[in-house]
């Protein structure tokens, strides 16, 4: 009998520590179900009412390099190219800031994007920021969204610790830890940051669309600009063809054909203000400094 009754202790005690390691195992459920509710990674933009400043130290760029190279000249030189760009920024800053302001989305936010590699959105994107940083009543954010083939801090020559990238995975909590001050006085940049196998899916997402939303909405004088991927083949781009309320697409003369000038078109929202920069023109006019016509259509024009 003393037997019986110990096997019956012991199977009651066997059963109060299975209840007890159940109960433990729910508590340590719920603390993993805390911790994946606070992730980093879905935080919001703060949203703070004040300016977003950078907290990072100024990059400095070098001009004179720039200038060499072919770029818009920040001194009082008289050159081409900034007469060229000064031509393009102005109805671009027409459309942001003038009537019809009124009937495009995020209308001072712009894209730059091409077809294919290597026919000038970059080279077009930086200097399209340099010469409306020459504007004495606007400031420029240059965001390098090219997050499959950066190429702006690689132009630039310049050092980064962290960039788009890491804002938008949660690796950075505050905007200003990726906004980069400038040698320019009005000219901020945001870094690309690392490559990401979810990139689509972070440039898709709602923290990035607040981004732009608050670049767009709380700086009644800056103009973003964002250096994208092409637009075929890469569905990056085609994500914030929705984000931005106007577009330039740079063809290369003799190296873009029309058909995929006419489908990468066919890619950006239809409601955006969309221009063409023909790159490396060999027309008389463009041939000394290599590059640009231009030509600009708004929706109104459609």
């Amino acid at each position: 009998m003393k037997t019986i009754e110990k096997a019956l202790a012991k199977s009651e005690e066997a059963k109060k520590k299975i209840s007890e390691s159940a109960h433990d195992s729910d508590e340590k459920a719920e603390d993993i179900k805390d911790v994946a509710n606070e992730s980093p990674n879905v935080d919001k933009v703060e949203s703070t009412t004040g300016p977003i400043e950078s907290s990072n130290s100024t990059i400095h760029i070098n001009l004179d390099g720039l200038e060499q190279s072919g770029f818009v000249s920040m001194s009082s030189a008289r050159r081409l190219v900034n007469e060229e760009f000064r031509s393009i920024k102005r109805k671009l800053l027409s459309n942001a800031f003038g009537p019809l302001s009124e009937s495009l989305n995020n209308c001072n936010v712009i894209m730059v994007s091409s077809s294919k590699p290597n026919e000038g959105k970059t080279f077009t994107a930086i200097n399209l920021a340099l010469s409306i940083a020459l504007e004495q009543d606007k400031t420029v954010l240059l965001v390098d969204a090219d997050v499959l083939r950066p190429s702006i801090m690689k132009t630039f020559n310049a050092p980064f610790e962290k960039g788009l990238m890491e804002y938008l995975l949660g690796e950075c909590q505050s905007l200003s830890d990726v906004i980069y001050k400038t040698n320019v006085e009005n000219l901020r940049i945001i870094p690309a940051g690392k490559s990401h196998h979810l990139s689509s899916e972070l440039l898709a997402s709602e923290k990035m669309s607040e981004v732009v939303n608050e670049f767009s909405n709380r700086y009644s004088d800056r103009v973003v600009i964002f250096d994208t991927p092409p637009l075929l083949g890469i569905n990056e781009t085609s994500i914030l063809a929705n984000l931005a309320g106007q577009a330039i697409i740079v063809v290369e003369e003799g190296k873009t054909t029309i058909t995929d000038l006419e489908e990468s078109l066919s890619h950006l929202n239809p409601n955006m203000a969309k221009g063409v920069v023909l790159n490396k023109s060999k027309d008389d006019m463009s041939r000394k400094s290599g590059y640009y016509g231009y030509y600009y259509s708004s929706p109104e024009d459609e």
